[in-house]
């Protein structure tokens, strides 16, 4: 990571802690200016940290690293320092979900994980288990979710830690497979917002966030996803029973 961005990242942690510890005691407004103070300031502020600390998705400590954010997350949650906890998950998330896009050999596995998570996440969010833990066990979905607190309240809207998996792990494919990384970063924060915006609008008790996550890599990466995908050989091509021929220039 560039000392620049470095910095920049350290600062904005530091007014990110400092707003959550104080979130409570700050203005009151109209629900609809919380939607937007969220969506426009929270979201791509907490979010910027994820961008800020891409330059480490190649790192080959991903996995430990982690792990161990991983159980920091549960000890600071035990230990009700629920600020830390909030940012040790979101950090195990990305960490992890750049560990996990090391296996994916080509830029069409991402799309296919594009196009499949919608339907899977949508289904949890309103029959599956999500929809369960929600009504039935608030505590565990609030353990396994990252706050934006709302300010002047003591009330926060939550992403699940699948949401802040698949977010670090499409911003990283953007970046491993040459697309358009900082549109790809705008697209997945407004993607965010407009959940959050959806589900006040329709007065629902949560809305699924990945499908606009899905959106969010796969629109600003349309022309360059569909160039690249007509160039991969097929079954049956001649690239794949030439032995010896010179390799294909993707």
């Amino acid at each position: 990571m560039g000392r620049t961005a470095a910095l920049l990242g350290l600062a904005l942690f530091a007014a990110l802690l400092v707003y959550y510890e104080i979130a409570p005691d700050l203005w009151q407004a109209s629900v609809w200016w919380d939607v937007a103070w969220l969506s426009l300031v929270l979201i791509p502020a907490v979010f910027g940290l994820v961008l800020f600390a891409l330059p480490l998705r190649e790192a080959p400590w991903l996995l430990p690293a982690g792990l161990v954010f991983a159980v920091l997350a549960a000890v600071l949650t035990i230990a009700d320092a629920d600020v830390f906890a909030n940012f040790a998950r979101l950090a195990a998330c990305a960490l992890l979900g750049w560990w996990f896009l090391g296996y994916f050999e080509d830029v069409s596995w991402v799309v296919l994980v594009a196009a499949i998570i919608p339907w899977v996440d949508a289904y949890s969010v309103w029959r599956g288990p999500t929809k369960q833990i929600v009504e039935h066990h608030a505590n565990v979905f609030n353990v396994l979710s990252f706050a934006f607190p709302v300010p002047g309240e003591n009330a926060a809207a939550n992403l699940g830690v699948p949401d802040l998996l698949f977010f670090s792990l499409f911003l990283a494919a953007a970046a491993r497979f040459g697309l358009r990384v900082y549109a790809t970063w705008v697209c997945l924060v407004a993607g965010l917002g407009l959940t959050i915006a959806a589900t006040v609008w329709f007065d629902l008790g949560g809305l699924p966030a990945l499908p606009a996550l899905a959106l969010g890599f796969l629109v600003p990466n349309a022309d360059l996803l569909w160039r690249r995908l007509r160039r991969e050989p097929r079954l049956g091509d001649g690239s794949d029973v030439a032995v010896g021929g010179p390799a294909d220039d993707r």
